[in-house]
C-alpha cells in the first residue's frame, strides 16, 4: 500500500478509507485455485469486507485492474455504490480477436512469472513504455515501488494474470449507460492510451468526468500526487454536496 500513503494521508481527515490488497497482491493470500482470481471473486470478496465493516454505499476507488474491478462491482450491484473514481481504467476490450490474443500474451507473461520469479518480472515490467514517465521520480520512490513489487507471491502475480486480464474478464462498455452515478475517469496527460479510453467511456456514462492530470503517464496517484489528491478529493467533496441531485462542474477536467 505505499503508493497509495500519500493520498490516504489527505483523504482519512475527511472520509473514512479502506485500503485493501487484491488477492495474489501484498498482503493478501494468493490461493492455488487460478478460478479463485476472477474479477467477479474479487467484487464479492471486498463486498464482504464491506459488510464486515458495515459500509453499505461507499465511493470505489481503483487503479488499472482495482479500476476494472471497481466498474464491474457498480454494474453488479449499481445502488451499492455511492461514485466510481477510475485511474487508468478501462471497460475491458470488445472485439474477440484481441480479448483472444491478450488472454494469450497474458499466459505468456503468467507463465514466464512461475518459471523465473518475481525479480525477472519486475524488471520487465518496469520497462514497459507505459510506466516510461516513472523514470522521472526521484530514485528512491522508484526503490521504494520496487520493494513493495518483489513482496507480491509469483503465484499470485501469475494467476492474477490468467483470471482477471481484461481478455479474460468480461467487458461492460453495454452496461456505462445505465449507471446512474458519479464517476470520474482521472488519467495522465502522457498516457495516450488510457485518455482515449476515458473519452470514450465518459461519452456513454450519465455522469462521466474527465481529468487529466499534467505531466504525468498511467499512475498521476504516484507520479503527481499533490494534483490527483486535489482533484479526487474536489471530486468527493462534489459528490457529497450534491447528493440529491448530482451537477458537478462542467469544466472538471482542467482542474488540475
Amino acid at each position: 500500500m505505499f503508493t497509495w500513503r500519500n493520498f490516504i494521508q489527505h483523504a482519512k481527515h475527511h472520509y473514512t478509507v479502506l485500503s485493501v490488497d487484491l488477492l495474489g497482491h501484498g498482503k493478501s493470500d494468493s490461493p492455488t485455485d487460478s478460478s479463485r482470481y476472477r474479477p467477479k471473486n474479487s467484487v464479492a470478496d471486498i463486498a464482504a469486507l464491506l459488510g464486515k465493516f458495515q459500509i453499505s454505499r461507499p465511493s470505489w476507488l481503483g487503479y488499472s485492474m482495482g479500476g476494472r474491478i471497481a466498474l464491474l462491482a457498480a454494474t453488479l450491484n449499481p445502488e451499492s455504490c455511492r461514485c466510481l473514481i477510475l485511474e487508468g481504467s478501462s471497460p475491458g476490450i470488445q472485439a474477440r480477436n484481441a480479448r483472444a490474443e491478450r488472454r494469450k500474451r497474458d499466459a505468456a507473461l503468467a507463465r514466464f512469472i512461475m518459471k523465473e520469479g518475481v525479480v525477472a518480472f519486475a524488471n520487465y515490467w518496469e520497462r514497459q513504455p507505459l510506466f516510461a514517465s516513472q523514470q522521472s521520480l526521484p530514485r528512491s520512490t522508484r526503490q521504494r515501488i520496487r520493494r513493495q513489487r518483489l513482496k507480491n507471491n509469483p503465484r499470485g502475480l501469475a494467476y492474477t494474470l490468467l483470471a482477471a486480464n481484461p481478455g479474460a474478464q468480461p467487458p461492460v462498455h453495454r452496461s456505462l449507460s445505465k449507471l446512474k452515478m458519479p464517476v470520474l475517469c482521472v488519467v495522465g496527460e502522457y498516457d495516450v492510451k488510457y485518455r482515449s479510453i476515458a473519452k470514450e467511456m465518459c461519452s456513454k456514462l450519465p455522469h462521466g468526468h474527465v481529468a487529466v492530470i499534467p505531466d504525468a503517464g498511467h499512475a498521476p496517484h504516484i507520479e503527481r500526487p499533490r494534483e490527483f489528491n486535489r482533484v479526487v478529493l474536489d471530486f468527493l467533496n462534489e459528490v457529497t454536496r450534491g447528493e440529491e441531485g448530482f451537477a458537478p462542474k462542467e469544466e472538471l477536467h482542467r482542474r488540475v
